[in-house]
């Protein structure tokens, strides 16, 4: 843990954390000048994970860190050094690494959401909503994944329907070509209702994202075999895509999934599923079905494997 100074939450932390098994170790932050040495200190003492209180003082310290690691804002972070453009860089950059960030007071949650466009989004899509209907689309910002494809309908559907949200995940590629308008992930959600940007995120808690939303969204103009896709019908999330080629080659229309032609036919299909409890259910157990049939980890190690006892004889297409 590396620590700012001798704070009572620093001691409230490890013992919370020593409590179910895990040994802490308290650093104090003013002993080390930059993330080298911090780099060296987890490398010497084989530290596995690392928790900052002051997301200046001790989180500038962790970063490019190799190890996983979270920040519990202190309180000068939030309300001081943010006035200072460097540290204000630097304290952006750090929560864009950081797994997790903790705020002692709604207050300082806002107050962070409103600085830092990677907790923008996050923190102004609805939790508590009962009707809370969130799409996902997971993508990088890249021509061929067309991200989009969906925006326009997603806030025409969201001003008459307020819970109808769509959440887009993945690295900003080319923000650039994407929204020349747009200088930042705040201004293109504050034009676009109802339309999240979130930046990359752990492949656990991408999963979780996924198991949360009413269903995965594919919009690419091209695809060979969508991950995404085949990881939703794994999770039992049922999928709504593109209908081009590669995503019609591992989804039947309404059978493991739903296929559309453009974005109001998307709609179109987005509300018969969702006043179709018992399609949806379908769905989901047939998509499973073909996943485990047709893709299971067993079955394609054996294949690979398979293959590579041949490279020595004949070339055989799998």
């Amino acid at each position: 843990v590396v620590r700012q100074d001798c704070i009572s939450s620093e001691f409230l932390a490890e013992d919370h954390l020593e409590a179910v098994g895990h040994i802490c170790s308290l650093k104090d932050a003013f002993g080390y000048e930059n993330p080298s040495e911090i780099a060296n200190l987890i490398s010497a003492e084989k530290f596995e994970a690392a928790l900052a209180i002051h997301l200046y003082k001790g989180g500038r310290l962790l970063q490019g860190s190799r190890i996983p690691f979270g920040i519990i804002f202190g309180g000068t972070d939030i309300n001081e050094d943010v006035k200072h453009e460097e540290k204000h860089r630097v304290m952006g950059a750090v929560l864009e690494e950081a797994r997790f960030a903790v705020a002692f007071t709604e207050k300082m949650k806002e107050l962070a959401a409103a600085e830092w466009v990677c907790l923008y989004d996050y923190y102004r899509i609805p939790q508590d909503t009962e009707n809370l209907r969130l799409f996902l689309l997971i993508c990088g910002l890249r021509r061929v994944k067309d991200p989009l494809y969906l925006v326009d309908v997603f806030s025409e559907w969201h001003r008459r329907e307020p819970h109808i949200h769509l959440v887009i995940i993945g690295p900003a590629v080319s923000w650039g070509f994407f929204f020349r308008n747009c200088p930042n992930y705040a201004h293109f959600t504050s034009r676009t209702p109802g339309v999240h940007l979130l930046q990359e995120i752990p492949q656990d808690d991408l999963h979780a994202a996924a198991k949360r939303c009413f269903a995965v969204v594919n919009s690419s103009i091209s695809e060979g075999m969508s991950a995404a896709i085949l990881e939703a019908m794994d999770l039992d999330v049922p999928v709504l895509a593109r209908n081009i080629p590669g995503n019609a080659a591992i989804i039947q229309h309404k059978v493991t999934g739903l296929l559309f032609t453009d974005p109001q036919e998307f709609v179109q299909l987005s509300k018969s599923l969702m006043n179709d409890p018992t399609l949806e259910r379908e769905i989901v157990t047939k998509a499973k079905v073909y996943v485990k049939k047709h893709h299971s980890w067993d079955c394609e190690r054996e294949a690979y494997q398979n293959l590579e006892k041949s490279v020595g004889s004949t070339i055989k297409y799998k």
